[in-house]
């Protein structure tokens, strides 16, 4: 599944192409994707320029100068294609620009949604309302994390997967920072020390920040909008490399499973 970094790649690529862009054709060619498009996107989105675009969590965020803001979450397998020479059976969306541009929403397990928010309301929205902060920027810190993680018996792994917690991080990006952090993906969250917490924030904000400035982690079915591979997969020091070494210490890295997500970390190094 796409993730934060992923997400943010993709919205600064489509930026390019759609940011002050009057939409002059917007094509709906299945009626679905996990859900039903709203009923009246083609009818609000017909016409209107875009006036930015935006990210929160792991949802993309394209708004209008109608007041109306089109949300997308590119599920499994989602992506948008930029000037395709030729749609095919799995682009469901389709947008055109005065300029001649063409954009498609490409999603084959159609797990991905668009949704249709009024801007003035998009922090009320109930799928935005329950979630927490975002891994970059000011609002998330250690006073934060040791408010939301304290007394609580779940395993910080877990608890970091939480979107009421932290907005958008994901299984990839969460292993990460725990190694980078020295600490161990299973210890109670609730047990974990401020100083670790300390060292925990920085480790989630530049995992994030590395991971956007390379584009992504390709996994499966993922690619920017232009079609290029993210390789931030290629800086993996845990995910995904069970009995590899650690390239700290050369201890093997262990595969654990978690809320029936795989974890990967090193026993040695994670305390």
């Amino acid at each position: 599944m796409p993730e934060l970094p992923e997400v943010e790649t993709t919205v600064r690529g489509l930026a390019r192409y759609l940011d002050g862009e009057r939409l002059t054709r917007v094509e709906l060619r299945r009626a679905d994707l996990r859900r039903p498009f709203p009923a009246d996107l083609v009818q609000a989105l017909t016409g209107a320029t875009v006036t930015g675009l935006g990210r929160r969590a792991k949802y993309g965020l394209i708004h209008t100068d109608r007041g109306r803001t089109m949300v997308f979450h590119l599920g499994m397998s989602g992506r948008w294609r930029i000037e395709p020479d030729e749609l095919g059976a799995h682009d469901h969306l389709v947008l055109e620009t005065g300029s001649g541009h063409r954009l498609a929403l490409c999603d084959p397990r159609r797990f991905g949604s668009v949704d249709l928010v009024d801007q003035a309301l998009l922090d009320q929205w109930p799928t935005f309302a329950a979630l927490g902060p975002e891994p970059i920027g000011d609002a998330l810190d250690t006073v934060h994390l040791l408010a939301a993680l304290g007394g609580r018996s779940a395993a910080i792994k877990t608890m970091l997967l939480d979107q009421r917690i932290i907005a958008g991080l994901g299984n990839i990006y969460v292993c990460e920072a725990l190694f980078r952090a020295g600490i161990d993906p299973r210890k109670a969250a609730g047990k974990v020390s401020g100083p670790a917490l300390a060292r925990l924030v920085p480790a989630i904000k530049g995992v994030i920040a590395e991971a956007i400035e390379a584009g992504g982690s390709t996994l499966r079915d993922y690619a920017q909008p232009d079609g290029e591979l993210g390789y931030f997969s290629k800086r993996f020091d845990v995910y995904d490399r069970e009995g590899q070494p650690c390239t700290r210490c050369a201890a093997p890295i262990k595969r654990i499973t978690q809320g029936g997500r795989s974890t990967w970390f090193c026993a040695k190094c994670q305390k």
